[in-house]
């Protein structure tokens, strides 16, 4: 089975991160973020990645430290799991609606990290979540997870419903990305030959 661990330890943050590819979308995520832990939820229900994080971190300065360390280690975990990626389908896109809002992802596994963010909010705050953090999370998941990730929004008036969107449309493209290929068992899916 493509599964891995990441423990991260720092000053400000120790995370604990499991991942399973062949999963069926089971999650148990604690980081004492309510909202965090709720997206977090989606990317694994939604991915068919089984996760489970265990995160404890300086929320008492803010929420800042444990939402990109928490991206840094599923990233790591998900480049451990990949392993040499051969069979894999390695690109993925998906365009989702969620009630106002509508997503666009489109990524790529190459081992390139690079992240093209183009999501606005209408508020600087979900509850208590700042809604710029849905982005830092992001980069550290693309930068750590060796992934082109291109995210748009293209509708939406209700901050809660874009980012979960913004969750639910990486969670499906990684899904379609992650996957083997039938077709590709064995093969690197690079001209190179590596990724």
């Amino acid at each position: 089975m493509r599964t891995a661990t990441i423990s991260r330890n720092t000053a400000e943050t120790q995370i604990e991160v499991t991942v399973n590819l062949d999963g069926t979308g089971i999650y148990d995520n604690r980081t004492g973020i309510g909202f965090f832990d709720h997206m977090l939820d989606q990317l694994s229900r939604h991915s068919l990645i089984d996760l489970t994080v265990r995160a404890t971190g300086d929320l008492h300065i803010d929420d800042h430290h444990t939402v990109e360390d928490t991206g840094i280690a599923i990233g790591q975990a998900l480049t451990r799991a990949l392993g040499d990626k051969r069979g894999i389908r390695r690109y993925g896109s998906f365009l989702l609606a969620m009630d106002d809002a509508q997503l666009r992802t489109a990524l790529d596994l190459s081992a390139r990290p690079f992240l093209v963010w183009n999501v606005d909010f209408p508020t600087a705050k979900i509850g208590s979540f700042d809604t710029e953090l849905v982005r830092e999370f992001f980069q550290a998941l693309s930068t750590h997870g060796g992934i082109t990730l291109h995210v748009d929004r293209l509708h939406g008036l209700n901050s809660h419903h874009i980012a979960e969107a913004a969750f639910k449309s990486v969670a499906r493209a990684l899904r379609e990305a992650v996957e083997p290929d039938p077709r590709m068992s064995g093969v690197l899916p690079s001209t190179k030959g590596a990724l």
